[in-house]
Order: structure tokens, then sequence, then C-alpha cells
């Protein structure tokens, strides 16, 4: 199981010069992590880029995905990766999705490197 972190969707949905890299580490519907916190930031991210139409298509595809809702272990759970890590509330959000879904964090987030589990594709690769 791998959680997919916003930067990596966006980054994908560009096509930027990762594209590439990243679609290597993206994994099957079946095996991709969505937390309900990145369905948030990509639709946000979506209306003001791209639009409500191109939004809709890309949260139908993350619906296609396993979703893992915020419930209550995973956001104490987060509340201490926060404080021990020092990640804004939705990094710890995501991390500890990961964490509790006993999979990796792909991400194009450099304040996640080092942390246990992270799969990091640098921006500048």
């Amino acid at each position: 199981m791998r959680v997919v972190d916003t930067s990596v969707w966006i980054e994908w949905l560009i096509g930027a010069r990762l594209h590439k890299a990243l679609m290597k580490e993206f994994p099957e519907k079946a095996q991709c992590v969505v937390p309900t916190i990145v369905q948030l930031e990509l639709a946000k991210w979506l209306f003001r880029e791209v639009g409500e139409e191109q939004a809709d298509q890309v949260i139908a595809f993350t619906q296609k995905c396993v979703v893992a809702p915020l419930d209550t272990r995973i956001a104490l759970h987060a509340a201490d990766l926060h404080r021990q890590y020092k990640l804004a509330t939705a990094d710890a959000v995501v991390y500890a999705t990961a964490i509790e879904y006993g999979a990796d964090l792909l991400t194009c987030d450099a304040h996640f490197e080092r942390l246990p589990g992270v799969l990091l594709v640098r921006k500048s690769a």
C-alpha cells in the first residue's frame, strides 16, 4: 500500500518533468491510499487551477482508490506526529494515515525527508 501525497498528485497532473519518475512509483488503484485531506487539498487546487469539470474527474478517480477518512485514531496520531516532527497539520494527517494503513508515503515535499517509510521524489530530479 502507498499513500500518495498532494504534491505528487499535482506534479503528476501538471505533467511536470517529474511525471515519468512519478509514474514509476504511482501505485495501482487498489494499492493507492488517498486520505480525505488529500482530496480536500486536491479539490481546492483543481477548482482554482483547472476548473470544476476536471476537478470532478480527478476526485472521481481518487474515489476508485482506497479512500482513508480522517477518524479519531488518525487525528490523535497526527497530533503526536505534529509534535514529534514539527509537521503542518495536513502533512501530519497524511503521514499518520500512511502509518495507520501500514503504507509508505510517496511525496515530492522535502520536509518529509528522513522520516521512516517515506519515498521522496525530489522536484529537482
